[in-house]
Order: structure tokens, then sequence, then C-alpha cells
């Protein structure tokens, strides 16, 4: 059996999706309760962590049985891939990006910064739109390549967010929702001709073994 070592999980989306493919399944997550008693405390936190994999999970289980799961090189509705990705926050820190490719394809995935596991809950009100949306990430991207140059389109914005975002680089494993999917906008810098970029939203991010 392979044991997944989660990096990030959205319970936004979890909990989006869960009602619609289980409905007996879709139990309130598990949550911490103020008490001045160790034990419990960190019982609960247990309890919360292993009850939110297991609706993920489901989750999956469902999208890849079910629902129109493509590859980077050529997505469905959803992307599973395996790639080695450089990651880390957006500029304002309320949403994370992967970037990476495969010889025919420039992909990002986004999504809030809150829900990679062990981060501090991000400050409220600080953002219009989700940070897993399209304006959400977009507008993420524009702030952190804005002192470069000016993409002009969404999906050249995630070209070139994957030459400028630094960070930590991972082989890791995902099953994101496809967001936007077209031919490159700078052919000219590809390695490879007829290459396309994606823009996805992950359900979960792990590290590859």
């Amino acid at each position: 059996m392979s044991l997944r070592y989660y990096l990030y999980i959205s319970d936004a989306k979890v909990d989006m999706l869960l009602p619609q493919v289980d409905p007996g399944f879709a139990r309130k997550r598990s949550a911490e309760v103020g008490v001045n008693v160790p034990f419990l405390s960190a019982k609960r936190s247990v309890d919360a962590q292993a009850d939110r994999v297991a609706r993920l999970e489901r989750v999956v289980r469902y999208v890849d049985d079910f629902c129109d799961v493509g590859t980077v090189d050529e997505p469905g509705q959803y992307v599973r891939g395996r790639l080695t990705m450089r990651w880390g926050p957006l500029a304002g820190g309320q949403a994370v990006y992967f970037g990476g490719s495969t010889e025919h394809t420039v992909v990002g995935l986004g999504g809030a910064s809150g829900h990679v596991l062990g981060a501090a809950a991000p400050a409220e009100g600080s953002q219009v739109f989700a940070p897993s949306s399209v304006p959400g990430l977009l507008g993420g991207l524009a702030a952190t390549i804005a002192d470069d140059e000016v993409p002009p389109s969404a999906l050249a914005s995630v070209h070139v967010a994957n030459r400028l975002v630094r960070g930590a680089e991972q082989e890791v494993e995902f099953l994101a929702k496809r967001l936007l999917h077209g031919p490159s906008p700078y052919p000219e810098l590809d390695a490879h001709d007829d290459m396309t970029v994606l823009l996805a939203s992950p359900l979960f991010v792990a590290l590859a073994d």
C-alpha cells in the first residue's frame, strides 16, 4: 500500500464536492474545542486530520472513477499528474503556486495558501476572490510578476510566472481541476513547437515516492 505525504489539501473543494458525491459520507469535519485538557485537545486534532484525509480520498475515488480525468498534456475536466515542480507563495501570501512543465505543456497549479498543510490561516478580508479561482490566481500572478513584465493574457501570466516564481523544487503528484488551457503565447521561448499552457487548481498535492 502506498501512503501519501500531503503538501496541500483543498478543504474548500472537498466540502463543495463531497455532498454531491456521497451525502451520507458528508458529515461535518471534526473540530477542535477549546478545553483545558491536553489529551482531549490532542485527540480532537488527530481526529480532525484523519477526517480531512478520509473526506479528500472519498472525493478523489469518485473523480477517478466517474469524471473526465486527463493528463497534463491532454487535460480533461480534471488533471492527474506527477511532475517536478517549483512551489511557493504568490505575492501577498494568499495563494500558493506550483509551477513545472513537460516536453509539451507549461503547467501552473494554484490555490489558497491556507490549504498548505501546517500553514497558518491567512488574514480574512484581504482578497475579494478566492485564491483558487481564476480571478484570484491571476491577481496573485500579476502581483508576483508586475515588476518584470506585464503579460498580455491569462495563459501568458502562467508562462511568465513559471520563469519567475522562486521556491522549493520537488517531485509531486496531484489531482487538479482544469481552469484554463491553450496554445503557448511565447513559442519563441519554448523548448518544443506546439507547446500548450495549463492552469489548474489542485484538490491535493503530495510528495511523489
